[in-house]
């Protein structure tokens, strides 16, 4: 019997493969950064690079859902608008009735649920998409949580998704620190982008959430920043050359 061929239908070893299925097509999406920093939180994704005639505007990999509440998503784009949409929808349902902002946990509930509803059931297939929520809670305190096409979620510090994810956990595991500052978390998301990203800043867009609002660095500020990490590269390698020259 084909286990693979119904939703609904578990193998003999306990496995759902139109779920399995649904996040090797994560795996296969760009990447996607988040670091949850003392006073902001970082997003970070590799956009790909727009066609001669392609307008860049239409190819948005971070959507805004409240007005502190920001997504990105590894995976096929459609099924990330539609999420977005819902989850858009719901922030305003919230607002209406309970006459204040959604806290960035309950539309990661509400995304968690809506992704793993669509894995119960017949006649629809799992959305091929994880996401990276950030924002800051009414009592200010910033928040980083990741979903997955299973309908799992999870609460983070840092955290990656996308292709080469597991390489970028283990580089933020690495370099992340609890009482990390705005300026260093940009930094950090850039460096981690770098591992995967090749053609450098114009292929990088940074997200910066603060308690005061939100802004999108430029090329110009996030080449700089790459300026400053190939310096920090070439400072390092050189002092492991005069100490193997030494020895």
């Amino acid at each position: 019997m084909s286990y693979d061929r119904a939703l609904t239908i578990f193998s003999p070893d306990g496995h759902l493969f139109q779920v399995e299925y649904a996040q090797e097509a994560v795996r296969k999406g760009t990447c996607a950064v988040g670091i949850c920093g003392t006073d902001s939180v970082i997003l970070g994704v590799e956009k790909k690079a727009a066609l001669k005639l392609q307008d860049s505007r239409t190819m948005r990999k971070i959507h805004r859902l409240d007005d502190n509440i920001f997504i990105a998503s590894a995976g096929l784009v459609a099924d990330a608008r539609v999420l977005v949409d819902m989850a858009r929808v719901e922030c305003q349902n919230h607002r209406l009735t309970v006459e204040d902002a959604p806290s960035v946990e309950f539309i990661t509930h509400y995304i968690a649920a809506v992704q793993q509803r669509y894995t119960q059931s017949g006649g629809r297939r799992p959305f091929g998409i994880s996401t990276l929520i950030v924002g800051f809670d009414p009592d200010n305190s910033p928040k980083l949580f990741q979903t997955d096409p299973s309908g799992i979620y999870y609460e983070w510090k840092a955290n990656s998704i996308g292709r080469n994810s597991q390489t970028v956990r283990e580089f933020l595991e690495k370099h992340y620190t609890e009482d990390i500052a705005e300026a260093d978390a940009i930094k950090l998301a850039v460096k981690s982008l770098l591992e995967v990203v090749q053609t450098g800043a114009k292929n990088i867009e940074i997200l910066v959430i603060t308690k005061d609002g939100h802004r999108t660095p430029d090329i110009g500020e996030i080449e700089s920043v790459i300026k400053v990490i190939e310096a920090e590269k070439a400072e390092e390698a050189e002092k492991k050359a005069s100490k193997r020259s030494s020895s």
